[in-house]
């Protein structure tokens, strides 16, 4: 039996680890420039941050998720890296946590082809992240990055989304629904729509 050294913590997030022929018949790859988009979830009221993620598009997209709660069969997950991150999956992503209480703020920024890799490649590598730590891994990631040296590490979403914000070329997009407060819903919802798609 291996031992994994997270596991030995007692703040630890479980493991997850998808199949390979899962993952590789999830792959989704996009043609085009890459680019990195900073998801940002953020109360509506307040609008403090409440969770952080990232897509990554690179040889493949993936969405980088710390201690995310999304949870469906079309994207696998290895500790929060999620496959298959399609432009309609991405999508289905940020409707799942955009409701009534909370809106998602998107901060995209274009990205040489090889720190696009580096990105995925320190996404594989970083999870599983504990609950409450979505920012601060999503920072540690960003800020390995060439030309993301001045992001700091944060376990605060909006200081993360303004340390992303002042990068250069930054484009900016809010997402907004009337969904009801109850995340259950709209993953019923979802993954009935993903269902009937198939």
């Amino acid at each position: 039996m291996i031992a994994f050294p997270l596991a030995l913590s007692g703040c630890a997030a479980p493991m997850v680890w998808a199949p390979d022929d899962v993952v590789s018949k999830a792959v989704y790859k996009a043609a085009g420039p890459k680019h990195l988009t900073l998801y940002t979830m953020k109360n509506t009221g307040s609008d403090n941050g409440a969770h952080s993620a990232l897509l990554i598009n690179a040889s493949q997209r993936v969405i980088f998720d710390p201690a995310g709660s999304w949870q469906q069969q079309q994207m696998p997950e290895r500790n929060d890296v999620l496959f298959g991150a399609s432009p309609a999956l991405e999508q289905y992503y940020v409707s799942f946590h955009a409701r009534v209480t909370y809106y998602v703020v998107g901060q995209t920024v274009s990205v040489e082809d090889d720190i696009a890799e580096r990105a995925l490649a320190l996404a594989l590598d970083a999870g599983p992240a504990p609950q409450g730590s979505c920012s601060r891994f999503t920072s540690r990631l960003l800020r390995q990055l060439p030309g993301f040296e001045g992001i700091r590490q944060t376990w605060f979403p909006n200081k993360l989304s303004d340390d992303f914000a002042s990068l250069p070329g930054v484009s900016y997009r809010e997402y907004r629904e009337n969904d009801e407060d109850d995340k259950s819903v709209a993953a019923r919802q979802i993954r009935a729509a993903l269902e009937a798609e198939k």
